[in-house]
């Protein structure tokens, strides 16, 4: 299935350039991969499209790569998209923890998967140039059971505003279809109510951008390369905040359910369990003291693996700060909860007792 498109705009070599911004999870590496054979297959362009990721590690960034310029021209360029014609942005607590919006110009069309309205999401993260659009793609992939990368799909398909629906779906099921046939009708329904769902922010934004934060910035070559090499992003550590690859649940602790076996600390990924001394059926014991969601991705490993429902899923959305339990059984505000300066030093369980955990480590 082709179809006569012409580019809207091109860069000084002649190339449409596009860059997905995401973490883990979220399928951008696949939604990059499905813009690069829709340029190629169906849209007569010559088309390059590859992801940029560390150890594949859900909530961990990942970055997309796609370019497209017309069939007679070549396309000799093979480094990551600096200055994106169309962007997108699968979570907007990327925003400000990484620099996903570097390169954006006035003529960036941006694509954000957000809650917010349009104008609230610009003012709030104080996105001053280029066209924002945006859309609450999680709640739509939650409500069809679909991805939201297909849901991002088609948002990005109706903000570039020359890609047509009917191929980019065509696409879907020659390619998701055929593999996944069950899926294809839900998948198929969250790209048609991103297309729909997707909204501009209005033109007048007379923003002053915020502050650049400091931060540790590294230009590496063959002369100045560390010797044995390094990955400079950290993965899962006490600084990294995992709230950005949930997907809509959390694991609500109800402490009165809990009888700290300490199997949720035991199956935790990230160790987001924190135990403290307490008194349990008149014992002395290790008690658990709930959730830190500032590094909890939302796995829901602990809720499979809990056997008196002392953990279940919730819906985020139904519980905005995100409560977290202590002794006392109060809630603590996100500003207390958030402990980014550093983790105390804690014993998992009183199964654990000869097992002392410091600083995200076991030593």
């Amino acid at each position: 299935m082709h179809k006569s498109v012409s580019l809207p705009l091109t860069n000084e070599n002649g190339y449409y350039e596009i860059r997905l911004e995401s973490i883990g999870g979220f399928g951008a590496n696949l939604c990059g991969k499905m813009l690069g054979e829709l340029g190629a297959l169906y849209l007569d362009f010559n088309s390059l499209s590859f992801s940029s990721y560390g150890s594949e590690k859900r909530g961990s960034p990942v970055k997309a790569y796609i370019r497209w310029c017309e069939g007679k021209r070549a396309l000799r360029i093979n480094s990551p998209v600096t200055h994106p014609h169309l962007l997108g942005i699968f979570h907007e607590g990327l925003i400000g923890t990484y620099p996903v919006l570097e390169g954006v110009s006035q003529d960036t069309k941006i694509v954000l998967n957000t809650p917010l309205s349009p104008d609230d999401a610009a003012e709030k993260h104080r996105i001053s140039m280029g066209e924002l659009f945006c859309l609450d793609a999680l709640s739509i992939a939650m409500k069809c059971k679909s991805r939201i990368n297909m849901v991002m799909l088609g948002a990005i398909a109706k903000a570039s505003g020359f890609l047509p629906l009917t191929m980019v779906e065509q696409l879907c099921l020659d390619t998701i279809g055929k593999k996944y046939p069950a899926l294809m009708e839900a998948n198929r329904e969250g790209l048609r109510q991103g297309y729909e769902a997707v909204a501009p922010a209005s033109g007048e934004r007379d923003l002053s951008p915020l502050p650049d934060t400091p931060r540790e910035t590294f230009v590496w070559g063959y002369d100045n390369a560390p010797i044995g090499g390094v990955n400079p992003r950290i993965g899962s550590t006490i600084s990294n905040d995992l709230s950005p690859s949930r997907e809509g649940y959390i694991p609500l602790f109800l402490p009165e359910k809990c009888i700290n076996c300490g199997l949720c600390d035991s199956t935790c990924p990230d160790m987001v369990f924190q135990f403290a001394p307490g008194i349990y059926k008149d014992k002395e014991c290790m008690v658990n003291q709930g959730v830190d969601y500032y590094h909890c991705k939302g796995c829901l490993r602990c809720v499979e693996v809990c056997p008196t429902n002392a953990l279940v899923m919730a819906l985020e959305k139904e519980y905005p700060n995100k409560p977290h339990f202590i002794s006392n059984q109060h809630l603590l505000p996100d500003a207390i909860r958030y402990q980014k300066a550093g983790a105390n030093s804690w014993i998992t369980s009183d199964s654990y007792l000869d097992e002392k955990r410091v600083d995200g480590g076991v030593v």
